[in-house]
Formats: structure tokens, sequence, C-alpha cells
């Protein structure tokens, strides 16, 4: 069964005395595109959780969010910068001497000074860390395929109803078809003779070329290349693969049909099964932007 290109899946650990989250969204995009936002300490992990999320998905945009939320009594890391510390102190020292300044250059100010000391809820480098977001990374992505599957099974007996409705129309265009080569024939046959009146001068080759004119109308062959793409495009969507490609090509040689059955028929009541047939072609094809 097909599936969609929309999907959402989260998942949520302990750790420490706070928590890890795993979010992934996904959305349409005409290729693959996996972006990974991690805190610093887990950056190493991004290239392996795209790999993870490529071997399962061949389409859409997927943003994968990893949080790490600290507990209410846990203290986030302090950072020192003690190259930048010496460069400050150096300039103190300079400046001191230039100006003849007297005070101490002491801790105080020191710690005073702009990034030399900060403070950071960043999560330390821990194995233990990384490990619960590979794990969490799997579950969420299971969760992601499942409502993927989901939104896809749906999608997908849509469209079968729609490919259903345009199938009786295209029977109640065949069943005029018989018919439609005669009638064409009859109406510019009344039409000739009520130009030229009484004197037609050469009747066979005139029947000839009225019957020329009329074969020209059939639309017999666009009604069974329409019908087989209608059933190829059924069969695509009971396929596991990613087929949202297909499907769309399928469309567009459906819709090419349907075209040509307009233009050749020209007839008041196929023209008004044709119009249906568009319709339901157009949303058919927006479901199709959303198959992966």
């Amino acid at each position: 069964m097909i599936r969609s290109m929309t999907g959402f899946g989260r998942r949520q650990a302990p750790w420490q005395d706070g928590s890890v989250t795993v979010e992934m969204r996904s959305v349409n995009h005409r290729f693959l595109e996996v972006a990974c936002r991690l805190p610093r300490p887990l950056s190493h992990l991004e290239d392996s959780l795209k790999k993870a999320i490529q071997q399962s998905c061949t389409r859409g945009r997927i943003d994968t969010t990893v949080t790490v939320q600290a507990g209410k009594g846990r203290a986030g890391s302090v950072n020192l910068d003690q190259p930048l510390a010496k460069q400050y102190h150096q300039a103190l020292r300079t400046l001191k001497k230039s100006l003849k300044l007297s005070g101490s250059i002491d801790l105080a100010l020191m710690a005073g000074l702009r990034d030399v000391l900060s403070v950071s809820d960043q999560p330390t480098e821990d194995p233990q860390l990384a490990k619960i977001v590979q794990q969490l990374t799997t579950q969420a992505l299971k969760d992601l395929e499942g409502m993927r599957t989901r939104e896809g099974k749906a999608l997908a007996e849509d469209m079968k109803a729609r490919i259903q409705t345009i199938r009786g129309h295209k029977t109640l265009v065949a069943a005029r078809t018989p018919l439609l080569a005669q009638e064409i024939f009859d109406k510019m046959k009344i039409r000739v003779e009520k130009l030229l009146g009484s004197e037609i001068p050469d009747p066979p080759r005139l029947y000839q070329e009225l019957a020329v004119y009329a074969d020209r109308g059939d639309i017999t062959e666009e009604i069974v290349r329409l019908d087989s793409h209608m059933i190829q495009f059924e069969q695509t969507l009971d396929r596991a693969d990613s087929v949202g490609k297909t499907l769309d090509f399928l469309l567009q040689e459906i819709g090419r049909e349907v075209n040509t059955i307009g233009s050749k028929a020209n007839d008041a009541d196929i023209a008004g099964h044709v119009v249906q047939m568009k319709a339901e072609l157009e949303r058919i094809r927006e479901q199709v932007q959303n198959v992966e």
C-alpha cells in the first residue's frame, strides 16, 4: 500500500533528573531532505540519524529535533574561556601602565568581564545519553512510518473511489461511441446538402469524404487507452514502494486521453462527462502530490 509523505513521531525518555525528547515531522517534498537539530554535545550523531531515516523514507522533508531538558534541581555547566581571560588581563595591564592608573586587577574584576565565565544548559557528553537518543530516534521513526502508512491507506481508498467515478463516466461515453460516427456523418451530410442544394456534382466522392471525416471523430482507441491507464493506476496504488512519481505520470496520461476524447467527439453529452472526469482528475492530482 502507498504511503503519505506527511507524518509525525515523538518519543520521550527520562535522563538523570530531566528528560530526552526526539520529534520527527515529515511534509511534502519532491525528493528526500533530512534535517537534524541536535544539542552540540550530540552533534556527532547527526550522520547516523540521517542514515537511519534515509533507509526508511524515500521522499519528503523530514525534520528531526532532539531536546534534552535538565531537571529542576539540576544546574547548568559553567564554562571558562582561559585564552580570552588572558587577553583581558594583558589588555588591562597595558591600559593601567599607559594611563598610570591605580588599583589591582583581581579575580572579581576578571570574573565580571564578558564571556570569561558562561553558564550553559547544554548536556555534557555522555555515552549513555547518545544511546538513549538513538533508541528514541528508532521508536519515533516507527511512529512516523506508521502515520505515513495509515494516511497513505486513506489516500489510496479515496483515489480508488474517484477512479471508479471516472470509470463510470467512461462507460457512459463508450456506450455512445458506436452511434457517434453515424451522427457526425449525418450532421455533416445535412450541412453540405444545405449548402449545395440539390446539385451535388459527385455524390459517391462526397459520401467518401464524409465517412473519412466521421471516422476522425472515433474515440474507441482513446477509451481503450484510458481504461488501461486507470487499471495501471489502481495496481500502482497497491504497491509498497515509492510510487508518487509513477502515479503522477499515469495521471498525466489519463488526463491526456480525457482531453482527446473531448476534442475528437465534439458531442454535448460526451463533453458533460469529460468535464466531470476532469474534475475528479484534479482532485486525484491534489492527493497524488502527498504520496511518497
